[in-house]
């Protein structure tokens, strides 16, 4: 019998239950099916393969001898591939890797170069979530974890050092003349409000501000400051591409704070392919954009 000659897999299914269960009945309450939709599959079995499967017994029903014979080897063949199956569930598929990053660093750094890893390494399934400050590797699901240095650190996390924290105040290239002045407003985030205290007393020359603004986070401060709102006092990393672009300019460049930026791992990190490959890409990133040329 040619394969296209084969009966429908549903009609073998209803007849191997009710082989199996010797009742119509039975076999329907299993498939979830009515008493009749049962014995059509069965009736539409026996007529394509013109052969007489089961038989009446009494108030019941009896296998004849080809009907057992399609019985077991329907039995054999469909627990064949429940087999297959519960062997393919077990596969090992490892998980995607889930970095959390800080969200001005994920928007002004990594995101615009995170195609790059994905042209290297299309096989590594990578998503991208943002947070700052302390976290949960359980509680958040995440796998990496990219932060400034700046709270407690488990020890039991694996942390890599990525880049010194340097940080300066940046502005439209138009507005240099202003700054020198002291003609100008201080753009600060936030979730850093003493950041231009602590430069101001580390730079006492430098000219000070007229007033001081402040914004929710530092890409929205660093947006406002390529608009010409005023001199934001901004981390390197966040700043470098626009003011390779040109839309921002670092006159008086940048000065370490003390801290770090690290990627920090957790035990799960072990044990998810593609990890180690992010992370050395991740370093020789920062490599490239901030230490190349020293």
């Amino acid at each position: 019998m040619k394969r296209s000659d084969l009966p429908s897999l549903d009609d073998l299914r209803a007849f191997e239950v009710v082989a199996r269960l010797g009742s119509v009945r039975a076999a329907a309450s299993e498939l979830n099916l009515t008493h009749g939709a049962v014995s059509r599959r069965v009736s539409k079995l026996s007529e394509h393969l013109d052969i007489r499967l089961l038989e009446p017994d009494g108030r019941g029903l009896r296998l004849t001898g080809e009907g057992a014979r399609l019985a077991q080897a329907t039995t054999n063949a469909l627990a064949l591939v429940a087999s297959a199956l519960e062997d393919i569930r077990k596969v090992d598929v490892s998980p995607p890797i889930v970095v959390s990053c800080e969200r001005s660093v994920a928007m002004r750094w990594l995101i615009p170069r995170l195609s790059e890893f994905h042209d290297r390494h299309p096989e590594i399934d990578l998503h991208l979530s943002v947070g700052g400050g302390g976290f949960d590797f359980a509680r958040d699901r995440i796998t990496l974890a990219i932060r400034r240095l700046d709270f407690a650190i488990d020890a039991n996390w694996q942390v890599e050092r990525l880049i010194e924290e340097e940080v300066g105040p940046v502005m439209h290239p138009a507005m240099t003349d202003r700054f020198a002045a002291g003609d100008y407003v201080a753009l600060a985030a936030k979730t850093r409000p003493d950041g231009w205290q602590k430069w101001s007393a580390a730079h006492p020359e430098a000219p000070k501000p007229r007033s001081t603004r402040f914004l929710d986070h530092h890409f929205l401060m660093v947006e406002a400051a390529a608009g010409g709102l005023g001199v934001a006092m901004c981390p390197r990393i966040i700043a470098t591409d626009d003011i390779r672009k040109g839309r921002l300019a670092a006159p008086l460049g940048f000065q370490p704070d003390g801290s770090h930026y690290g990627v920090i791992r957790s035990a799960l990190a072990k044990k998810t392919a593609g990890v180690d490959q992010f992370v050395s890409w991740l370093l020789a990133a920062i490599q490239e954009d901030f230490y190349a040329a020293s």
